[in-house]
Order: structure tokens, then C-alpha cells, then sequence
């Protein structure tokens, strides 16, 4: 399965919106593109494979492995990407300005029903790319 994730870039933040087969799951929020810095930068575009997982911390979401020079990279709940990511990706249900989205939760619930779907069938990969 491939999911395309479409972005925006603005100085405030990235927005995007997750793709799969060309139907929209929901909207995303990161950081600012910043040369892929760690903690400060949304990370490059490209192909990466995604796995589910859980932990303490986050409870159910999304590692992206195969990043260029980063990893712990994340698809997990946040609504401003300024105050709450580190370089992770964050699903929104609606996009309320440059980095920020409501009803992130619900947006995660929602993909991470996808990608198990996706997982039955073999492997997940996320292409980002610009709008």
C-alpha cells in the first residue's frame, strides 16, 4: 500500500493532506522545512516505510523508518506543530492555519485503520511530496 502525502510549505509550518489511491484520509501538520535539522525541520520528501506501533508515550501511531539522517520520526496526535512536534507528523482532521488542525485524534484513529488494512496486504509506504 502507498499512501501520498501532498504538502504545502509556509514559514509558520507544513500543511499536507494524506492520499491514498487518490482519496483523502485526512489533513497533516509539521514544522517548517528547515534543511531536515533535527527537532526543528519537517523531514525531506521521499519514499519511507510505515509501521504501527505503541508505547507510553503516545499510545497507538506511526514510525516512519528510512529517514535520511533522523529517525524516531513519528506520526502521532498534535494540533500545533510549532508547540508539540519535533519533527514528526501530525494527522488533522481540518486545517485551521500554517501548522495547525483540530481533531487530531480522530484524524490518527482513522489512518491508522488504513495502514492496518494496508498491513494485511504486505508493506505500507508514505511518498511525500510538494503540492
Amino acid at each position: 500500500m502507498e499512501l501520498e502525502l501532498l504538502r504545502e510549505y509556509f514559514p509558520q509550518g507544513t500543511n499536507g493532506e494524506l492520499l491514498h489511491n487518490g482519496e483523502s484520509i485526512c489533513f497533516t501538520i509539521e514544522l517548517p522545512w528547515k534543511n531536515n535539522e533535527k527537532k526543528i525541520s519537517c523531514i525531506p520528501e521521499g519514499k519511507y516505510s510505515v509501521i504501527v506501533r505503541c508505547n507510553k508515550e503516545f499510545g497507538w501511531h506511526l514510525l516512519i523508518t528510512g529517514v535520511l539522517d533522523r529517525d524516531g520520526i513519528l506520526i502521532h496526535p498534535a494540533n500545533d506543530a510549532l508547540k508539540e512536534l519535533k519533527g514528526c507528523i501530525a494527522p488533522v482532521t481540518k486545517l485551521t492555519s500554517a501548522g495547525c488542525g483540530s481533531s487530531s485524534k480522530k484524524a490518527l484513529q482513522k489512518l491508522i485503520e488504513k495502514v492496518n488494512e494496508g498491513m494485511e496486504n504486505g508493506s505500507v509506504y508514505l511518498i511525500i511530496k510538494k503540492k
